[in-house]
């Protein structure tokens, strides 16, 4: 019996030539990659998370011998879904409390680094101007057409 040859099928020489295009573009990415300040705050956790730092230690203490963080995880998420707002409200609660707690750490932070808050996350920055568009944003189009 002889087997049919595929049809379609590319050679691995063409193949090589693409992955080791790809392992440059790799290489650059990392070299562009600014270095992480660790004297930097962390940013603060979301409400789901802070539901998440109590909802393992009781996970742990009814299922001891579950070693699978999937499986916490999943568990989380579908009890998290489940929830009301009401019972929600206090993660929520400390999720915005450790918000405004950031938002003194990152201030004291960019003064000691130099104060012109450049250090800020891109987030908090696209948030500011999110803020400012509405205020004003008509105006300086027109100027800048001139």
């Amino acid at each position: 019996m002889k087997r049919a040859k595929m049809k379609g099928g590319k050679s691995k020489a063409g193949s090589k030539k693409a992955d080791s295009r790809l392992a440059v573009k790799k290489k650059t990415k990392k070299e562009k990659k600014a270095e992480k300040d660790p004297n930097k705050p962390k940013r603060p956790p979301s409400a789901f998370f802070v539901f998440m730092e109590d909802f393992r230690k009781q996970y742990k203490m009814k299922h001891p011998n579950n070693k699978s963080v999937a499986a916490v995880g999943k568990a989380g998420g579908e009890k998290w879904k489940s929830m009301s707002d009401e019972e929600k409200a206090p993660f929520v609660e400390m999720a915005e409390k450790r918000k405004g707690e950031y938002g003194r750490k990152m201030e004291a932070y960019n003064k000691k680094q130099g104060g012109d808050g450049s250090d800020e996350s891109d987030k908090l920055k696209s948030e500011v101007n999110d803020e400012n568009e509405g205020e004003g944003g008509a105006e300086e189009e027109e100027e800048d057409e001139d």
